[in-house]
């Protein structure tokens, strides 16, 4: 695994009009590294993925990925770097129209002029990699929940990118599949030497393949480290989360005034 940096996240701030979702956020990413973004939901995590890949510009602060401020850039040179960027959405995203093999097929078609024999072999590459090139002539009809997942990461490795983003890799898969998805994420971004960033609840999954975890809460860096570090921390947030745990920091009963004041108990009373 490579030391250089690849992403640089500074004093990250967004906001959705009045409403702050991330505050001050720093993060650090290096080439060849499995980095997991944990939190609950509407903490922020798929927001710091379209900020990282200029989809939306932050309030303050800055993404740099590959040397280059991402929300500086003309919409010329936006498209040309998220040629090196990766992204597998949470269900796939397959095109329904489209075969296994065009759905790979696709950005080699759209963004380079090799010809057809060059992407036949390279569409059939990426389907090896993945376990998957006996079924390039199937539709997305076709396919089980994994086997879809498995071809849209076929798909974000087209362009050999330097970076992928899964959002939520993870959901809706059995055993099997899920652990062969975590197994892929990993082994890919070895044998490519690229980065990924996993968004992901999936804490036990996640823990087995990555490299390093960030924890959002309340829009900031509530906790960080390698996974042995986080799933020995004592921060209540995080043994909260690892745990699955009802009741902590994040709290089971939305804030409400006195139960007794609800059900007019203590008028009753007076």
């Amino acid at each position: 695994m490579t030391s250089e940096t690849l992403i640089e996240v500074k004093d990250l701030n967004f906001s959705y009009g009045t409403r702050a979702i991330l505050n001050g956020i720093d993060m650090t990413m290096r080439r060849g590294q499995v980095i997991a973004v944990m939190g609950g939901s509407g903490s922020g995590k798929t927001t710091l993925l379209r900020l990282i890949s200029g989809a939306i510009q932050p309030t303050s602060g800055y993404v740099k990925f590959a040397g280059e401020v991402v929300h500086e850039l003309d919409r010329d040179a936006l498209f040309k770097l998220r040629r090196k960027m990766g992204m597998l959405f949470q269900f796939g995203a397959l095109f329904t129209d489209l075969s296994v093999f065009d759905n790979v097929a696709f950005q080699m078609r759209e963004h380079t002029n090799l010809p057809e024999s060059m992407i036949r072999d390279l569409v059939l590459m990426k389907l090896h990699a993945v376990g998957l090139r006996g079924g390039h002539q199937l539709m997305p009809n076709e396919l089980s929940g994994g086997m879809a997942r498995r071809v849209a990461l076929a798909r974000s490795i087209a362009l050999d990118p330097m970076l992928i983003m899964y959002d939520e890799p993870f959901t809706g898969l059995d055993p099997i599949s899920l652990s062969v998805i975590g197994n892929l994420i990993r082994r890919l971004t070895d044998s490519l030497g690229m980065t990924s960033i996993v968004v992901t609840h999936d804490v036990h999954e996640s823990l087995k393949i990555v490299d390093y975890v960030y924890f959002i809460a309340d829009g900031v860096i509530a906790a960080e480290g390698t996974p042995k570090e986080v799933h020995e921390s004592v921060a209540p947030f995080v043994h909260q989360f690892i745990h699955g745990e009802e009741d902590g920091p994040v709290p089971f009963h939305y804030p409400a005034q006195a139960y007794p004041k609800d059900l007019n108990l203590e008028d009753n009373i007076a």
